[in-house]
């Protein structure tokens, strides 16, 4: 049986492959095989005429990559619409299994179709975007109507879908994307934990000089609150707190945010780390820090932060989506308060006994996203996407 799968990654094509610089490449993809015979994946892809050395292969054995028009943002999809439908009418077999990775364009360009087919689906849920497109995390004139569309879109899929998993399991995003239908729902990240990305005890607290703070994020949106994170550290030096702030990742919102840390005349304190690689190179970061943010205005559950914890880093997140299933009450802070989130860091600062406490209980709550917890769930959930695929196929064939 082929699994056709969709994605909103985007892949470069060079040299007769696909490549990709961050966690979706081959080992990711092939974990649908473990069900499956084949992984056929559906994603915009861009041609090159070189990759950089951090970039892995997404294709490989029994996984292919069934390449769309490639696109950036909403006016390009706009333009491409109708070639980027034709591809994936195009993609589309009537005797295959499907699985939407949802929200994105290229499910809601495939799930027409998969209807007037009449082919079961399996949906994994991997963002809301009704917070993502919330008024305080994307500031775009079409904001409110892409939230309003978004949610709607989402959660007719859902609707329809044989099985589901959500990117968390709280119950709002349940609640707002009910899937009635459903022989079986699950949670689970779209990261997993390997054995490599745990260390072996919590965290010894640094008692004096100065605390790094390090964050892991997009830069592509301003979701995950950059500013705000800028915004505290230049109020903690202003107290007098010997703070550094470190942020790794790209995106077209970078630079702006070099400019606000020289405005704020903190440009000495705040440190871009640029891209990283993935795994080794994420983890060198996370380990050179002595507390970890995430104080996303929106999120589903927050690999980055999941990785930090699994680093036994001391973590202080924003209570938005799934982070405070992963953060204790007293490690949340409100989005975009960066006032709140200074005077987190100064109480985490003052208490080595606190980022202590915060190191272990972290560690311990990482094991629950190891590779053979989660692989658990996975199965299940393509289990019942392909049983329902083979009984369709019976059934056609029945009345062939």
């Amino acid at each position: 049986m082929r699994l056709l799968v969709t994605t909103e990654d985007r892949f470069l094509f060079c040299q007769g492959h696909f490549w990709v610089q961050w966690s979706t490449h081959y080992s990711f993809w092939a974990r649908y095989l473990s069900v499956f015979d084949e992984v056929s994946i559906l994603s915009r892809a861009l041609s090159v005429d070189q990759v950089a050395s951090d970039f892995r292969r997404v294709d490989g054995e029994r996984v292919k990559v069934k390449a769309l028009p490639h696109y950036l943002g909403l006016g390009q999809y706009l333009l491409q619409r109708r070639e980027l439908n034709q591809a994936i009418r195009a993609a589309a077999e009537p005797d295959c299994a499907y699985i939407l990775r949802a929200p994105g364009q290229i499910a809601n360009g495939l799930w027409p179709v998969v209807r007037r087919m009449g082919r079961p689906y399996g949906m994994e849920v991997v963002g809301d975007p009704w917070d993502v497109f919330a008024p305080d995390a994307v500031t775009h004139p079409l904001s409110p109507l892409l939230r309003r569309w978004g949610t709607w879109t989402l959660q007719r899929q859902c609707v329809g879908a044989c099985a589901i998993s959500y990117i968390n399991s709280g119950e709002v995003i349940k609640s707002r994307y009910p899937a009635p239908r459903a022989l079986f729902t699950t949670s689970y990240p779209s990261s997993q934990l390997t054995e490599e990305a745990f260390v072996a005890a919590p965290r010894e607290p640094r008692v004096e000089g100065t605390m790094t703070i390090v964050s892991v994020m997009s830069f592509s949106q301003m979701y995950k609150a950059p500013d705000v994170m800028i915004r505290a550290v230049a109020r903690l030096r202003g107290q007098g707190r010997p703070v550094k702030l470190r942020l790794v990742g790209g995106g077209i919102y970078l630079e702006p945010m070099r400019k606000l840390a020289a405005s704020l005349g903190v440009a000495d304190a705040v440190e871009f780390r640029g891209r990283v690689p993935a795994g080794d190179g994420v983890r060198a970061e996370l380990d050179q820090a002595d507390l970890f943010l995430l104080v996303s205005r929106a999120e589903g559950l927050g690999r980055a932060l999941i990785e930090a914890m699994a680093r036994g880093l001391p973590c202080i997140g924003s209570n938005v989506g799934g982070i405070p299933q992963l953060l204790a009450p007293e490690d949340l802070v409100p989005p975009g308060d960066h006032v709140a989130l200074a005077d987190k860091i100064s109480a985490f600062l003052d208490d080595p006994s606190r980022r202590k406490a915060a190191s272990e209980r972290n560690l311990e709550r990482a094991q629950d996203y190891r590779e053979e917890v989660l692989n658990l769930r996975r199965h299940a959930l393509f289990r019942v996407v392909r049983e329902q695929a083979d009984l369709a196929n019976a059934r056609r064939s029945g009345r062939a």
